[in-house]
């Protein structure tokens, strides 16, 4: 069977096989991201035989029609749905999704003696020469009945001018366009491999967006299953747009879903922002115990995993499942219970976190631990943050993570989550990770080394004081009042033999402290500043800081794993340091990770 079919459709042909509901556009109910010049330029485009680029299209089995019907295939677009979006608004006349997801009409106007295009504006509305609004055009009378009433309005018109004009602005309802139709028993990966390499742009399209289409083409049910997930994640941001939604989507505020997020609009935590491919990710662990998209899709389509055929019968009761587990991600006190367990393992703000998928498979695990009526809240919460640092230290949401995903879901199914990770932790966190690969892992120039990232919540945990800062705490710190320091500073370094950033910003290196005592290190090398220090606290004349007894000095650079060996560092024993720290730092990760 072939992959894919090419045709030649006319463009009225397309606007009828949407309306009819042959061709679904899941874009359709997001707001329309066109300028209205880009659609002024389409309608030029087709009236003057320019090509427009093809649509690409992919069929759905057991896709739900208007009036409850189940329709045995249907065309999702997957590739034009901005083109023929602009087409229904130009041509027929049908509004838009505004910003503020309001309904809004986009009016182009014609001149049938320039032949130009442009969008309507009020001096074009005063204007005999232009036709105000083509959908006008294409849905009200005949030709010859408008040219009458043209040429009564502009007498002195050229006739065969604007009859031409007319006529070409006619042929643009049968313009053909190229469609591409992919077969259905294709899967995700082929589909998207076939549209990143029809794609004149080379634009990728995100496995998530496969099932988004797919969720959208679920009649009713399916369209504000989608808007949920797209407002979720909008509303999660951006806590203002609850009013425009709710004031101008009155389909998604009757179904009873916007009350279900409406708490989003007074929520200002930005740890946890996700985005739709993160919903869907986690709403497939959690109603599937599937990561991978095109499983997700599988599910959806009704696919028996069993004899690997469509049984239409299991699509109601997939999206049934889908839909609970949305329901369960959305909820306000499961993700505000999950964020503080995050929070409560020190990384308190979304930049201490460099994988999303750790954080999704974190609270995916979660919801899934709530049914579990003999674990407690505690022990869920020590579960789930230990399985969030472990997989940040061991790299699991790196690379094919779906798949582990799934096996350790199985895995936790037939053992417990709890006995599992001690599994996980004995093959993978053994004392010579600790002791040779986390080391490894110091050894690097990126702030953003998951490693270093749960140092500093480590610090955060423990209530540790930012270096040489005598009450400022870390956590204030990383929420924007102190500096990233150098312990020996950048400068200092390039002079004396370290000109690479490789080198002086090894994370080793680096320290949260106060901005003035930045400033006042600048580039003095501990030997000397280390030795300032150790006069304020003989003669109690505040000149860095304002530690003033040496059992704080000692107990602050414990905090911050400092060594020892800090009063006697400069460029010339700067790799001593550095190995001295790493060792250090290593040992504040193991003993966090252990009190988790």
């Amino acid at each position: 069977m072939a992959k894919y079919e090419v045709k030649q459709t006319a463009v009225s042909q397309v606007l009828a096989d949407v309306r009819s509901d042959k061709i679904a556009i899941p874009e359709l109910q997001r707001p329309f991201v066109w300028k209205t010049s880009q659609v002024r330029d389409l309608m030029d485009s087709l009236y003057h035989g320019y090509p427009v680029g093809y649509l690409i299209t992919w069929q759905s089995v057991g896709a739900k029609l208007k009036g409850g019907q189940v329709a045995a295939h249907q065309q999702i677009l997957i590739d034009g749905q901005q083109r023929v979006t602009a087409l229904r608004a130009a041509i027929a006349g049908q509004p838009v999704v505004g910003k503020r997801y309001e309904n809004k009409r986009i009016a182009i106007s014609f001149n049938p003696l320039t032949e130009e295009f442009a969008t309507r504006t009020p001096a074009i509305g005063k204007s005999s020469q232009w036709i105000h609004d083509i959908s006008e055009f294409f849905s009200g009378a005949s030709q010859l009945t408008f040219l009458r009433k043209y040429f009564d309005k502009n007498p002195d018109a050229d006739e065969g001018q604007v009859e031409a004009a007319v006529a070409k602005l006619a042929g643009i309802e049968h313009a053909q366009v190229g469609v591409i139709s992919l077969a259905d028993n294709l899967d995700v990966d082929t589909v998207a491999e076939i549209f990143v390499r029809i794609n004149a742009k080379g634009v990728p399209l995100s496995s998530a967006d496969f099932v988004m289409s797919k969720i959208a083409t679920y009649g009713d049910e399916g369209r504000n299953l989608r808007k949920l997930i797209d407002y979720f994640c909008h509303l999660s941001v951006s806590g203002h747009a609850f009013k425009d939604i709710s004031e101008n989507d009155e389909e998604f505020t009757a179904s009873g879903h916007l009350a279900k997020i409406q708490w989003l609009q007074n929520q200002s935590d930005e740890l946890f922002q996700p985005e739709y491919t993160d919903v869907i990710r986690i709403a497939g662990l959690v109603g599937f115990s599937r990561g991978k998209a095109g499983a997700i899709v599988s599910e959806l389509s009704g696919l028996d995993p069993q004899t690997r055929k469509i049984d239409e019968s299991r699509i109601p009761d997939a999206f049934a499942r889908f839909g609970h587990a949305l329901d369960q991600i959305v909820r306000k006190t499961h993700v505000e219970r999950f964020v503080m367990m995050i929070k409560s393992a020190g990384f308190i703000d979304s930049s201490m976190i460099g994988s999303k998928n750790a954080l999704n498979f974190a609270y995916a695990l979660y919801l899934r631990l709530r049914d579990n009526e003999h674990l407690s809240e505690g022990q869920r919460s020590q579960i789930v943050k230990r399985w969030f640092v472990m997989t940040l230290l061991t790299g699991r949401a790196v690379g094919s993570f779906e798949s582990t995903w799934e096996k350790d879901l199985r895995r936790i199914e037939e053992l417990g989550a709890a006995e599992y990770l001690l599994n996980i932790e004995a093959a993978e966190l053994s004392e010579g990770f600790w002791d040779v690969a986390l080391l490894q892992e110091l050894v690097s120039p990126s702030k953003r080394s998951p490693a270093f990232q749960i140092f500093l919540a480590a610090l955060v945990r423990k209530g540790a004081r930012g270096f040489l800062s005598k009450s400022i705490n870390v956590a204030q710190m990383i929420e924007g009042h102190g500096d990233m320091h150098h312990i020996v500073p950048k400068n200092h370094l390039i002079k004396h033999g370290y000109p690479k950033e490789g080198d002086y910003n090894q994370i080793a290196n680096f320290a949260l402290t106060e901005t003035p005592i930045n400033i006042t290190i600048k580039d003095h090398p501990p030997t000397e500043y280390m030795a300032r220090i150790a006069q304020q606290i003989e003669i109690g004349e505040l000149k860095i800081g304002e530690i003033t007894h040496q059992a704080d000095l000692e107990a602050n650079l414990a905090e911050n794993a400092i060594p020892a060996l800090i009063h006697e560092v400069s460029a010339d024993n700067y790799q001593e340091f550095l190995e001295a720290r790493r060792k250090l730092m290593a040992e504040t990760i193991r003993g966090y990770y252990r009190a988790l």
